[in-house]
């Protein structure tokens, strides 16, 4: 019999990582080896433990999933990480791809394909269900410079109202590196003000709705 694939689930909503747990677990060849609740126990975890898949929810308190797919991947590169979220803002799926994720799941799709993505990210192949496909459909904004990964993670931060200083903390950088990655996203997006940040945020699909992201 071939080794299991080990899998970790990263959600701080615990019906939603149970029942994901569930239907992992009715297969042979998978063993979800852990649950947790926000990106700092992930990495935390991860660094001291050989994991194959992780499924990975984006905002959550504490670290993110942006934030925690970086870092991973900073200490053990071979993880398959795989976004698990509600947020089909093509924003977010090109910035979770650019930090290095390998698949981006909507948490409607069936439960079968779950599994799917993890048997295809294990082939070394990206996995994008039908939702961020078409999220990512080409758009008319080819002579706008495009923003850096980091610029992307920072705007959506700065799109939820948090200040330099909570940018700086969720990211781990300095108060003067946001201040630069800001002025820097409003000159590629030749946006003069916080407030025109925060309406391209909006019209972009950044900002969806008033409650959290998950």
């Amino acid at each position: 019999m071939s080794e299991k694939i080990s899998v970790v689930i990263v959600d701080d909503h615990p019906m939603v990582a149970e029942g994901i747990q569930s239907v992992l677990e009715s297969f042979d060849d998978i063993d979800v080896i852990a649950t947790l609740s926000n990106g700092r126990e992930a990495v935390g975890f991860i660094k001291n433990n050989d994991v194959d898949v992780v499924l990975m929810d984006l905002n959550m308190p504490d670290l993110g999933g942006l934030t925690a797919t970086e870092m991973i991947l900073e200490s053990k590169p071979d993880t398959h990480i795989l976004i698990l979220t509600m947020h089909d803002s093509p924003e977010y799926i090109s910035t979770a791809l650019n930090h290095g994720a390998v698949g981006y799941i909507l948490k409607d799709v069936p439960t079968d394909e779950i599994k799917t993505a993890i048997d295809t990210v294990m082939r070394g192949e990206r996995y994008l269900c039908t939702g961020a496909k078409g999220s990512l459909e080409p758009t008319d904004n080819s002579d706008r410079e495009s923003l850096t990964s980091r610029e992307q993670t920072v705007l959506l931060q700065l799109a939820q109202g948090k200040s330099n200083k909570e940018v700086a903390l969720e990211l781990n950088i300095s108060v003067r590196t946001v201040e630069t990655h800001r002025k820097n996203i409003k000159r590629k997006l030749d946006i003069s003000s916080t407030a025109g940040l925060t309406r391209y945020a909006i019209e972009h699909g950044v900002l969806q709705g008033t409650g959290p992201v998950t």
